[in-house]
């Protein structure tokens, strides 16, 4: 036995169904984000509207990115308001005038990103591991069109039986009402059933508050709250456990 499985004893439960997150847990968003603009900084030539760094506009827009999402995961704004806002946030931040910000370059993001194909490591073998044990699915907040195309351009729509995003449904994780959407469309029970995300809010409480179990992913190594249970931080890390 192994460090790894001294320290995170496999469940007693015997689950039969695993659902995933996709960004952040196994399409590699921020690496694929930062791809994404550091061509889009060549080709709306940045630098000659105030912005010299192109790694401190990426950073900056990270930082931005992560907050708007984590209140468009609560509802407390829409998909449009985060798609407007982000990278304008980002370039006033940075001290670019308002009449000279590109217009065009929220669509043009948003429209090569998803094509980026970076996911984390070992997902593909993971995720075939898994599929011989379990039947998995996908929930996802991210928005139907972006998450077609990460799917499909990284060829890991066959490892799940079901791939539930919250733009189609209505409904974003951590609400109760896409657990259970996600939980009848499978024919799944709690009991039998476990979340797997990077999201403490959406993935993790979301399905422990819903009464079903949940592995936090966490692959930066940020300090684990206490009221969570079990964390991954590599997703290799998921055969030794289940």
């Amino acid at each position: 036995m192994n460090k790894f499985e001294i320290e995170h004893p496999k469940p007693e439960i015997k689950y039969k169904h695993i659902f995933f997150d996709l960004d952040h847990t196994i399409w590699d968003f921020d690496k694929n984000a930062e791809e994404t603009l550091y061509e889009l900084y060549d080709i709306y030539r940045l630098n000659e509207i105030g912005l010299p760094s192109a790694a401190l506009f990426i950073e900056t827009y990270t930082r931005n990115n992560h907050q708007l999402w984590a209140e468009y995961h609560t509802g407390r704004i829409t998909k449009t308001e985060l798609r407007e806002t982000r990278f304008k946030r980002t370039f006033i931040e940075l001290g670019v005038h308002p009449e000279v910000l590109p217009v065009a370059f929220e669509d043009d993001y948003v429209k090569l990103c998803p094509t980026k194909t970076n996911l984390f490591p070992h997902a593909h073998e993971t995720l075939q591991y898994l599929q011989n044990k379990y039947t998995l699915h996908l929930i996802s907040n991210g928005f139907k069109e972006s998450s077609e195309l990460k799917i499909g351009n990284t060829n890991i729509g066959s490892y799940f039986k079901h791939v539930i995003i919250s733009e189609i449904v209505g409904v974003n994780k951590p609400d109760k009402a896409i657990f259970e959407h996600a939980l009848s469309l499978a024919e799944a029970e709690k009991h039998e059933s476990i979340m797997i995300g990077d999201s403490l809010e959406a993935d993790v409480y979301g399905a422990l508050n819903f009464g079903m179990d949940a592995i936090y992913f966490n692959p930066f190594n940020a300090p684990r709250p206490h009221d969570v249970p079990l964390q991954v931080t590599h997703l290799k890390e998921l055969t030794l456990l289940l």
